[in-house]
C-alpha cells in the first residue's frame, strides 16, 4: 500500500521568513520535505522523524545557520512536506524524490566514471560470462565492481580453464552451432562447447553454477575437491588426468592470489570511508566477498550542506543501496553510524530480502581494513585537490573570475592572505600566505606575533597589514633593479639577493568580514598605498566583502574563482593555527619548567630547542633528557617529574569535567 500522506506548500514572495510555516501548522509525524526555488524546481530534499521540529530549525535567525544551509533557505521560494506512516517509508520516499528531482543542495554521491562488472547471464539457456559496464540488467548475476577491466579479464581467462563455460557473443555462438564447429576457446579447452552439443544445457548450467559459487567466495570446497580428484587419478595411474587437474589447481591458486584475503572466509561486507573538508567529501568503498577484496570504487562529491560524518553516511547508504537489491551486502562497515541506523537496517533488509547489519568496526581485521580504506579516501581527496589546483587552464579561469567579480584592472597574479589566531585573547598571532599564479609559494609564507596581546581580531589585522606593507615601502626604497634571465628584479644592493617583499600583491585577502576588511584598508590608507586592492572572505556564507560596500559580492558556488579564494583563506587559517599551537606548546613547557629548581633561562631555551615540543619532551625518558647539554641526571629527573605532574593535572581536570565534578 502507498504511504498515507498529506501535503502542504507555502510560497515565498519576500524572502526566507516570508514562507515560514505558521506556528503549529506543521505536523509532528515523520515525513519528507522539499524546498523549491522561485521557478518551482526542487533544490533540497530531507527527511525527519518530527517534521515540525526539523523544519522549524531552518527558519531561525539566518546568522545562526551554517553558510550552506543559509544559502539554501535564501535560494528557496517555497517549502512543502509529505507525511508518511513510518521512518522506513520516509527513507523510501526521500530516495525516490532525490532520484526524481536531482536537487542541487543534496550531496550527490555520483561517480565520475563507470566501473567494470563481471556479469553472468544466468537467465539464458546457455549462460555467458562477460565483462561489462553501465546499468545492470535483469536475469544477469553481477560480481564486483572492479577497479580495472584488464584485471578481471585476466582472472576470467585463468578460471575458464577450470570452469569452461561459454564466454562468446550471441553471434559467435549461433555461427558455431550452424557450421558444427566450436570457436578457438572450445579447441583449447577454455569452453565446454555447448554450441555444438559437447555438453548439454544441464551440464553447462552446473559449470556456470560452480563458477558463480567460486566468484561468490566459496573457494575452499573447489580447491579441496580438485586436490582429492588429482590424488585419486594419480593413484589410479591416470597421469594425464592428474596432470590436467594439477594445472587446474594451479590456475585456481593464481586467480585467488589476485584477490587479497582480508577477512575470514565467507565474509560479505562493504567497507566505507570518507575524507572530508569544508568544500568536498571523498568516498572510498571496498567490496569484500568471501573474505576477499573483489572490487573498489572511489569518487569526490561537493559538500553542499553542513551535515556531519553521520549524516553524510546516511546520504551515501540511501543513494547507493536503496534502489539496487543486488548491491546490498550482508554487512556495511562505516566510519560513523547514521542517526537512524536501525531504520536503515530495516529498509535495506527489505530491499535485500535478508538481514543487513550496519556497524562501526572497533577492533581486529575489520578495524584495520577500515583504516586502510580511510587512508585511500584521504589520498584520493588530496590528489583531487592537487589536480584541480595544478591545472593551468583552471587557474587562469579562476584568476579571471576574481578579476571580473572584484572589478580589478588585471588578474591578481600574486595574492596574499592574512589570518589572526588566538585563544581567548592570549597568544595572539597572525599568518601571511602567498599564492602566485594560483599556486602556493610556501617559501614566502610569514608568521607574526602580535605586539599588543590585548588586541582583538580587528586591531591585530590592522597591525599585521601595517607591518607587512611598511616593510614593502622600506625594501622598495632601498632596493635596486637588476636585469636577470627572468627579467628585471629588485635586489639588495649590498648582498645582491632578491628582495621578495619588495613586490606589491595584486590582491590582499583577509579572513573575515567588513570589520577586518575596513581595518586592512585603513592600514594601507595610513601608509599612503592606494594601488593594492583588498577583499575579505567571510566563512559564514562564503561572501566576498570589499571596503566600504554595504553588500557583499556573491560568487557562484561552482566558481573556480571562489574555490581559489577558499583555498587561499583555508591555507592562511591552517598556517595561523599551526603557529598558534606551536607557541602555546612552548609557553606550556616554559611555565612547567619554571618550577624546576636550578633550571635557568639559558638551559630552558636549550631544552626547548632540543625537543621542539611538549609531546616529544613528555615521551623522553630521564636518560634522553640528561643528554641535553648542561642538564645532568638530577636536573633531568626533576624535569621528568614536572612534566608528569602537569600531565596528571590536565588528565584530572578532563576526567572531572566529563563527570561534572567541581575541582577545588
Amino acid at each position: 500500500m502507498p504511504p498515507a500522506r498529506s501535503e502542504r506548500r507555502l510560497r515565498n514572495t519576500r524572502g526566507p521568513l516570508s514562507y515560514r510555516p505558521e506556528p503549529g501548522s506543521i505536523p509532528t509525524e515523520p515525513g519528507v520535505y522539499r524546498f523549491r526555488d522561485g521557478k518551482g524546481r526542487v533544490i533540497y530534499v530531507g527527511k525527519a522523524k518530527n517534521l515540525r521540529a526539523r523544519l522549524s530549525s531552518y527558519f531561525q535567525d539566518i546568522s545562526n545557520l551554517h553558510q550552506r544551509t543559509a544559502t539554501m533557505v535564501t535560494s528557496a521560494a517555497s517549502v512543502d512536506w509529505t507525511v508518511v506512516n513510518t521512518e522506513v517509508e520516509a527513507l523510501q520516499l526521500e530516495y525516490s524524490w532525490i532520484k526524481e528531482f536531482d536537487p542541487r543542495f543534496n550531496v550527490k554521491y555520483r561517480d565520475d566514471k563507470s566501473y567494470p562488472w563481471l556479469a553472468v547471464t544466468v537467465g539464458e539457456e546457455f549462460p555467458r560470462v562477460m565483462v561489462g559496464r553501465g546499468a545492470k540488467k535483469r536475469g544477469t548475476r553481477y560480481f564486483g565492481p572492479y577497479s580495472h577491466a584488464w584485471a578481471i579479464r585476466e582472472t576470467v581467462d585463468i578460471l575458464l580453464r577450470v570452469f569452461p563455460m561459454r564466454s562468446c557473443s550471441t553471434g559467435v555462438f549461433k555461427r558455431s552451432a550452424q557450421i558444427g564447429r566450436p570457436c578457438l576457446l572450445g579447441y583449447i579447452g577454455k569452453c565446454s562447447a555447448p554450441c555444438v552439443g559437447k555438453v548439454s544445457a544441464e551440464e553447462h548450467r552446473e559449470i556456470v553454477d560452480d563458477f558463480c559459487d567460486f566468484m561468490a567466495g566459496q573457494t575452499r570446497p573447489f580447491v579441496k575437491r580438485i586436490e582429492k580428484e588429482m590424488y585419486a587419478a594419480s593413484e589410479a595411474m591416470e597421469f594425464e588426468r592428474a596432470a590436467r587437474l594439477r594445472d587446474d589447481l594451479g590456475a585456481m591458486q593464481r586467480a585467488l592470489e589476485k584477490q587479497a584475503v582480508v577477512l575470514g572466509d565467507g565474509a560479505d561486507a562493504d567497507v566505507i570511508a570518507l575524507a572530508e573538508d569544508p568544500l568536498e567529501v571523498a568516498v572510498q568503498i571496498f567490496y569484500v566477498r568471501g573474505g576477499r577484496i573483489r572490487g573498489q570504487r572511489g569518487w569526490v562529491a561537493d559538500r553542499v550542506t553542513e551535515a556531519g560524518t553521520a549524516e553524510l553516511v546516511s546520504d551515501f547508504i540511501l543513494q547507493l543501496y536503496a534502489g539496487d537489491p543486488d548491491s546490498v551486502p550482508r554487512e556495511i562497515l562505516v566510519p560513523e553510524l547514521p542517526p537512524e541506523a536501525t531504520t536503515f537496517e530495516e529498509l535495506l533488509g527489505d530491499v535485500r530480502g535478508r538481514k543487513v547489519r550496519i556497524r562501526v568496526p572497533q577492533r581486529g581485521d575489520k578495524k584495520t581494513l577500515q583504516e586502510t580504506v580511510a587512508s585511500n579516501a584521504k589520498q584520493a581527496l588530496a590528489l583531487h585537490k592537487t589536480k584541480r589546483a595544478s591545472d593551468l587552464t583552471t587557474r587562469n579561469r579562476a584568476l579571471d573570475e576574481i578579476r571580473e567579480a572584484l572589478d580589478l584592472d588585471e588578474a591578481p597574479l600574486r595574492i596574499e592572505c592574512y589570518d589572526v589566531s588566538h585563544q581567548q585573547g592570549t597568544e595572539v598571532v597572525a599568518s601571511m600566505v602567498v599564492f602566485e599564479d594560483g599556486l602556493a609559494r610556501k617559501g614566502e609564507y610569514r608568521r607574526f606575533v602580535i605586539k599588543d596581546q590585548r588586541s582583538d581580531d580587528v586591531a591585530a589585522m590592522h597591525e599585521v597589514i601595517t607591518r607587512r606593507f611598511r616593510r614593502l615601502l622600506d625594501e622598495q626604497a632601498s632596493s635596486e633593479t637588476r636585469v636577470t634571465d627572468g627579467g628585471p628584479m629588485l635586489v639588495d644592493p649590498e648582498t645582491g639577493r632578491p628582495r621578495k617583499f619588495a613586490y606589491a600583491p595584486g590582491l590582499v585577502v583577509v579572513d573575515g568580514g567588513p570589520p577586518q576588511v575596513a581595518a586592512a584598508q585603513r592600514a594601507l590608507d595610513e601608509l599612503g598605498i592606494d594601488d593594492v586592492p583588498v577583499c575579505g572572505l567571510a566563512k559564514r556564507l562564503e561572501e566576498v566583502w570589499l571596503p566600504g560596500d554595504d553588500d557583499p559580492v556573491i560568487l557562484a558556488r561552482s566558481s573556480e574563482g571562489l574555490y581559489l579564494l577558499q583555498r587561499v583563506r583555508d591555507e592562511a587559517h591552517r598556517f595561523a593555527i599551526t603557529h598558534h599551537r606551536s607557541r602555546r606548546s612552548k609557553s606550556m613547557v616554559e611555565s612547567m619548567l619554571d618550577e624546576v629548581p636550578g633550571l635557568g633561562e639559558v638551559r630552558r631555551k636549550t631544552l626547548l630547542k632540543h625537543f621542539g615540543s611538549l609531546k616529544k619532551l613528555r615521551e623522553a625518558d630521564v636518560g634522553e633528557i640528561a643528554q641535553v647539554p648542561g642538564i645532568g641526571p638530577r636536573t633531568a629527573a626533576s624535569i621528568k617529574d614536572a612534566v608528569e605532574r602537569a600531565a596528571a593535572t590536565r588528565q584530572t581536570v578532563a576526567v572531572n569535567t566529563a563527570t561534572g565534578e567541581v575541582l577545588e
